[in-house]
């Protein structure tokens, strides 16, 4: 029996989501479901001055995520395969990081509800790097919203993330992680980078009985 692909790309800011995505939507033509970061009218004001506008800030992301995983269960139920550069479980990490406990709590409440029955992937890949690599491709991509992010801001996300994959590992063993590290693989620059991380996923997909 064969199932409809959902694959999740996961990992810091700056670490390459987007790009290595947008790359297996072409590769596979999957369908690409891009998070939105621009468009949240907080960020800007978040990274200026995260304990005033992180409530505000993670609300609108959750939301806007929850929308996106209701056009993803859409499409899984009518066999589309689906490639998308974040997963909503991504919330969870950056509101512990950012909320005090009260906010944290009221804010868990309003996620365990909004993502009761939502899909999961099938597959992550988990890209991670250290934290002079993600500065230098932050810098690089001159995104004007990113500018105030802090180093320390920075860094904490990425131990919060590497602990947060190992957590999830433990308990959702059936779906499997990819792990890719950013310092060594260059997949915009180098093709066989790319093809490095494509045929990984091809063998995985395949093992898990998936429709690539």
């Amino acid at each position: 029996m064969s199932f409809t692909p959902f694959v999740a790309v996961e990992g810091p800011i700056g670490v390459g989501k987007t790009s290595l995505s947008k790359a297996i939507s072409e590769r596979y033509q999957y369908k690409y479901y891009g998070e939105i970061v621009e468009e949240n009218p907080f960020l800007g004001k978040f990274y200026e001055n995260i304990e005033e506008w992180s409530f505000q800030t993670e609300m609108f992301f959750l939301c806007h995520r929850y929308k996106q995983m209701e056009e993803i269960e859409r499409e899984l139920s009518l066999n589309n395969p689906i490639i998308a550069d974040y997963h909503i479980f991504k919330n969870r990490i950056f509101a512990k990081q950012t909320l005090n406990q009260k906010h944290f709590a009221k804010y868990m409440d309003v996620y365990d509800i909004l993502t009761e029955g939502m899909p999961k992937p099938n597959v992550i890949i988990y890209l991670n790097a250290s934290l002079d690599t993600l500065l230098n491709r932050i810098t690089k991509r001159g995104r004007q919203i990113e500018k105030d992010i802090s180093p320390r801001y920075l860094e904490r996300l990425s131990a919060d993330y590497e602990a947060f994959m190992e957590e999830f590992e433990y308990h959702h063993p059936d779906i499997p992680v990819l792990r890719f590290n950013g310092d060594n693989l260059d997949f915009v620059a180098n093709s066989n980078d790319l093809d490095k991380i494509i045929n990984t996923l091809d063998e995985t997909l395949k093992k898990g009985d998936l429709v690539v």
